[in-house]
């Protein structure tokens, strides 16, 4: 498993979501046979509020959040802890300077400290990403 990328929420939830689903996200899913990744402490946060919010609106089951959460817990992402103590310094500094908010600052932080291209569909964080020299992954 030598190839790795930062992996963020937008992905991973077109994952779950069949009206989000998108050939890049099923891309990168596909990745993960010879592929890891890494995503900052706030990742399992956003992936848990996202499917929390899904339940309330109807669009999800409680055994269907279990269901996926099992299924995402197979996979090769190891979240590093390093962002949190970044987050007033900075990860704030790249949120302002790239106009990001600071979750998303946080995949970008991490892309950039670790060398690694960015698996993201976020229209934003890709355009801040190619303007700090991080690759989108599958695409660069």
């Amino acid at each position: 498993m030598g190839e790795q990328f930062v992996i963020d929420a937008s992905v991973v939830m077109a994952w779950c979501f069949e009206d989000e689903a998108s050939s890049y996200a099923d891309a990168v899913l596909e990745r993960f046979a010879e592929a890891t990744a890494l995503a900052p402490i706030i990742w399992p946060l956003e992936v848990g509020n996202a499917l929390v919010v899904a339940e309330r609106r109807g669009r999800i089951t409680a055994a269907e959040t279990v269901r996926f959460l099992s299924l995402l817990q197979q996979l090769p992402i190891a979240v590093e802890g390093e962002t949190a103590s970044r987050v007033f310094g900075e990860i704030l500094a790249l949120a302002r300077e790239q106009r990001l908010s600071t979750y998303d600052a946080a995949y970008l932080d991490l892309a950039m400290r670790a060398g690694l291209p960015l698996a993201t569909q976020d229209a934003a964080l890709r355009q801040a990403a190619a303007r700090c020299g991080v690759l989108v992954y599958l695409e660069g």
